[in-house]
């Protein structure tokens, strides 16, 4: 008999010019976006490493009654500009800009994963997308994961929408 589990991550960013063409739903030609964002506008990528601070959250919150959750009155989506390598001991983004869940995130419960969603809008986050994160709150500050990846530059105007879903098996 083998003990093993899996865990997979992903993240997807959309892209939108302002914030009234994601209301609508603009879809931009890749030439289009690549000249809007420097990348496409809709992206997915994969794998991640969980932080240690955040897998010992997670232990305290299933065999005790303290610690805090990864939830909709505290989890947040955060991105960073440093592309240094993930490391479980990581603790912090670089220049880390934090957002609160969209309405109706984290979903939870069902499939065997969790999916954490924050929109930035014009003012937010306007530099580099190079890291990225889901911490349980300011108050509590542990990231429970960081990704690095080059995402494309945000600049003002623009709304982005940070998805991660991980799934456990």
């Amino acid at each position: 008999m083998k003990e093993h589990g899996h865990m997979k991550t992903v993240f997807w960013i959309n892209r939108w010019a302002s914030e009234n063409d994601r209301i609508m739903k603009v879809k931009y030609s890749d030439k289009e976006a690549k000249k809007l964002f420097g990348i496409k506008q809709f992206t997915k990528f994969e794998r991640n490493c969980l932080l240690n601070e955040g897998i010992n959250e997670l232990f305290t919150l299933i065999c005790s009654a303290t610690g805090t959750k990864f939830d909709n009155t505290n989890a947040q989506v955060g991105t960073g500009t440093s592309s240094t390598a993930a490391d479980p001991t990581d603790s912090a983004l670089t220049s880390g800009v934090w957002k609160g869940m969209d309405g109706g995130f984290p979903t939870y419960g069902t499939s065997q994963k969790a999916t954490w969603k924050g929109t930035y809008g014009s003012g937010d986050a306007n530099q580099a997308w190079n890291e990225f994160s889901v911490r349980n709150g300011a108050s509590a500050d542990k990231m429970l994961n960081r990704k690095v990846s080059s995402q494309g530059t945000k600049v003002v105007g623009q709304t982005w929408e940070l998805t991660i879903e991980i799934s456990l098996s």
